[in-house]
């Protein structure tokens, strides 16, 4: 049987079913899904095809999704460090913004964005910024699958000058993307403290008629939560509740702020939680429950937050940090397993974003969201467990080879899309703006 692409590998950890490893098995793919997953004699059998791929040392896992971030403020990382949230958005990040955002500044920033995501086998990322339309040009461009976040926020920007405008230009860029296959459009609130309830209704009303995911900081610190119960006597979370926004297609993030009863009234709800251990440490913001969550029933995926309060996009680091600091939260050590911690980097990412049938496990049928692991750099041997070694030893320079819809975009560590010394040059000129 004549195929596009044939990977031969170590070992094939396709996600689902839980803690499942091929070793010495292949996958096939053609017109970008995945074929089928066989042992490697009797793909060599089965199939021909037009580009084969021998990966002996390596591991085969999904691509992983970064749930939440803010792409283009790349370009801010390291700029305004060691600080708390709010002294960090409203004495140096928004200053800034309101200075140098336009869309210059976000093409090159997603630019480099996802040159570091794929590189770093990241393969789908979901994004809540200003001009979305530019970040999901580059994000056509250069290959890589987004849920570009349609953003909302009360006060005026570069972008837009009132809540209104951004509804009126985010619902045109729905319909604009309607139909890229690698493209997606959640609706983006910033957080109940930048948006208030007339526009958060109408986004309510809006996402249900539309089938649209809504993705929204949420509980990210205790001043956030305090400050809402001073002025209206809720916490953000009941506050959104009683404005109908939390169902199934609802996404919070951070979530560092949340109690036994909210866990369980969230996990009513059906609704989601992206967890972003590393921004939450840096900025002090609290440590999300994850273990108490997984147990209750919510899906909880990963996101790395903007490399601005991060510094990085490094999905790997998001899993080690996640497992680990799960365990020292919940006081027990078999909490978030590494083989979890892995499925909140791929199928639970899909599963929030709406897109579960789609990517986020290696099944028949699937994309063929691919990211191949070379394990045999000295920091993961001896080797007895590659889901372990992935999650606790590997890093994402580790990461070769990754493929999105079967199109392959890192090659041997090259990028197949990007002018590493044009990016470089902009990513430089920008350094000079900003340091002024």
């Amino acid at each position: 049987m004549k195929v596009d692409t044939l990977i031969h590998a170590r070992w094939i950890i396709p996600v689902e079913p839980a803690s499942l490893i091929h070793e010495n098995y292949s996958l096939a793919i053609n017109d970008g899904r995945i074929i089928e997953l066989l042992p490697l004699s009797e793909a060599q059998q089965k199939y021909q095809a037009d580009t084969t791929e021998h990966l002996p040392q390596h591991a085969i896992i999904p691509g992983l999704i970064n749930a939440h971030t803010h792409l283009a403020m790349t370009l801010f990382r390291g700029i305004a460090d060691d600080l708390p949230l709010m002294e960090w958005l409203e004495h140096h990040i928004w200053p800034l913004e309101q200075r140098w955002i336009n869309e210059t500044f976000v093409h090159d920033g997603s630019d480099l964005g996802i040159a570091e995501m794929l590189r770093g086998g990241t393969t789908c990322f979901s994004d809540m910024y200003f001009f979305p339309e530019i970040t999901a040009q580059q994000a056509i461009h250069h290959g890589i699958r987004a849920a570009v976040g349609l953003i909302l926020i009360d006060f005026p920007t570069a972008w837009a000058k009132n809540a209104e405008e951004y509804i009126e230009k985010g619902l045109a860029l729905h319909e604009a993307m309607r139909h890229e296959p690698l493209i997606t459009t959640p609706f983006a609130p910033h957080a109940p403290y930048t948006v208030s309830d007339k526009p958060l209704s109408k986004i309510s009303t809006l996402a249900d008629e539309l089938e649209l995911p809504i993705h929204m900081h949420l509980h990210e610190t205790k001043h956030e939560v305090q400050q809402a119960v001073a002025q209206s006597g809720s916490r953000p979370l009941q506050h959104l509740a009683d404005l109908g926004l939390l169902s199934p297609a609802f996404i919070g993030v951070h979530m560092t702020q949340i109690d036994a009863g909210e866990i369980e009234i969230y996990a009513q709800t059906g609704a989601h939680i992206v967890h972003c251990p590393e921004s939450n440490l840096k900025l002090a913001s609290g440590f999300c429950p994850i273990e108490q969550c997984l147990k209750a029933g919510i899906n909880v995926a990963l996101g790395t937050d903007g490399a601005a309060s991060n510094d990085d996009l490094d999905m790997f680091g998001e899993m080690r940090t996640a497992a680990l600091l799960a365990k020292a939260v919940a006081g027990d050590a078999s909490a978030v397993s590494a083989a979890t911690a892995l499925r909140m980097a791929t199928l639970n990412g899909a599963k929030a974003l709406g897109l579960a049938q789609e990517i986020g496990s290696l099944q028949p049928g699937k994309a063929a969201d691919i990211v191949a692991i070379d394990l045999t750099e000295l920091e993961t041997q001896p080797l007895y467990n590659p889901i372990t070694q992935i999650v606790y030893s590997a890093s994402r320079q580790q990461v070769t080879d990754v493929w999105v819809a079967g199109k392959q975009l890192l090659r041997q560590r090259n990028l197949t899309t990007f002018d590493l010394a044009d990016l470089t040059h902009r990513v430089h000129e920008w350094q000079q703006k900003l340091s002024g």
